[in-house]
Formats: C-alpha cells, structure tokens, sequence
C-alpha cells in the first residue's frame, strides 16, 4: 500500500511540474567600454508563440519589462534601458497596439563605476508574457552582471 501512495504521490508531483510553464529564459553578459564604463546586456529567449513585452506600453495594457538596477554607490546609470526594435501589432488580447518581442530581445543598461570595479552588478526584471490566447501572470527574475 506503502508502493502505491508513494507511486501515486510522484505521478502527480511530476503532472503538476510538467505544467509549469516558462516560456522565457534570460541570460547576461557584459560590454566593457573603458576602464569605468560598462554595458549591461540583458537577453530573452522567448520560445515560439509566445511573445514578451516592451519597456513601453500603453496605460491599460500589459505589465512592461522592468529593469531595477542594485546600487549600493558604486555606479551611476547612463541614460535609460535601451531594447530591440520589436514588433508593434494590434494585440487580439490587449485590443491596442503593443510593441513585443518574439524569439528574442536584448536589452542594455550603460553604467559608469565611481571608484573601484565592482565583481557584479545585481538587478532584478519584471516582465509578462503572453501567447495568442492566454497571458502569464507577471514575473520578477534576478539578474547578476559579472564584471571583468
């Protein structure tokens, strides 16, 4: 009996974990453009059907992607979070027109180091997702940017 609970139990532990959707993966990396500035290159993988939002969308609409950036003083930001071009679509889901990105996005950030260079730079991004269909509720990712 032991066998068949124990059986059962990791059959739906494992139909409940099949259905955890993740269409985004992200990744970053870093551009060193002198000895005290730095680019900060966010990048989404975004798998097919499903497309992720911009910074920039209309009031009413879908949660923009996010950039918050960690600082503990050690940097300045230069300017705003830059993206992809994108794609501007009448959403069917939102009923507006949305610029999203499809495949893939790269976002970057140019900091400049006050004193000493820091090993990383921490941040966070919050972003939604959606398909055709149906929408995923927004998500917040860490985010490290290692230094070199």
């Amino acid at each position: 009996m032991k066998y068949t609970i124990l059986a059962f139990a990791l059959f739906f532990f494992g139909a409940v974990q099949s259905q955890i959707l993740e269409p985004v993966k992200w990744s970053t990396s870093v551009e060193k453009v002198s000895n005290k500035e730095y680019v900060l290159v966010a990048t989404a993988i975004i798998e097919p059907h499903w497309h992720l939002y911009s910074q920039n969308v209309p009031e009413d609409g879908p949660v923009p992607t996010v950039f918050t950036f960690i600082n503990n003083g050690s940097f300045l930001k230069k300017g705003n979070t830059s993206e992809d071009k994108g794609l501007t679509v009448n959403d069917p889901v939102f009923e507006m027109q949305i610029k999203y990105f499809e495949n893939k996005a790269t976002f970057r950030q140019t900091v400049r180091l006050k004193n000493e260079t820091p090993l990383s730079i921490n941040g966070k991004v919050e972003f939604m997702v959606c398909d055709d269909t149906r929408c995923l509720p927004p998500t917040e990712i860490d985010l490290v940017f290692t230094l070199k």
